[in-house]
């Protein structure tokens, strides 16, 4: 997910980790990886924890606020944030209640610099585990919880464009297409630009 705001987080500022190397390339619109299902973890052993690491180095440097595993290639049921208060990463996440409305501008760093106001419930409650193998439950509101909804969607191969209506979907598609295709096979790579606050 991409900020709407500046965030800054406990390791630092968005301004000063947007110049640091990433670990990994965020797939962008186009990428077939990103409308496949992820799969279940069945072990957390220290190759997924070096993912964990590299990820939140991967969603730093971008700078967002969430990023999910099949955004840098890998489909698994794994994301990881900061919302400011420190690192999290959740494995095997599920939501199991949601209540509510709220409507946002959102962002990707999967379609970055582009925002279109979604509607998603409130209040969710998400389940998981973090990689001590404990479980994790989470009452989220807003923010929050927008950006778990957001992740879990990436999860299952469903990106932001797939919760507008169908007028705006069709205007989005053409700018997509331009951008992140047309521009690709011309040779070009999209720019992330300036950022608000995007969910991955």
């Amino acid at each position: 997910m991409e900020p709407a705001a500046p965030v800054t987080w406990q390791n630092g500022s968005a301004g000063s980790l947007k110049g640091m190397a990433s670990p990994y390339q965020v797939r962008v619109f186009g990428d077939p990886v990103l409308r496949k299902v992820a799969k279940e973890i069945e072990d957390v052993d220290g190759k997924l924890v070096k993912l964990v690491d590299d990820m939140l180095d991967t969603m730093y440097a971008e700078p967002g606020i969430g990023l999910a595993a099949p955004q840098v290639g890998v489909g698994r049921r794994l994301f990881v944030y900061d919302v400011g208060e420190g690192p999290e990463a959740i494995v095997n996440p599920v939501i199991s209640e949601a209540r509510g409305e709220w409507v946002y501008e959102e962002g990707c760093l999967s379609v970055p610099g582009l925002y279109w106001e979604i509607v998603r419930p409130k209040e969710i409650h998400l389940t998981g585990h973090d990689l001590d193998g404990n479980e994790v439950s989470i009452e989220a509101d807003e923010l929050l919880a927008r950006l778990f909804q957001h992740e879990l969607d990436h999860l299952d191969g469903v990106m932001l464009i797939d919760h507008l209506d169908d007028d705006t979907r069709k205007a989005a598609m053409r700018t997509l297409r331009a951008t992140f295709i047309d521009g690709a096979e011309a040779g070009g790579q999209a720019s992330s630009g300036s950022k608000k606050l995007t969910l991955p």
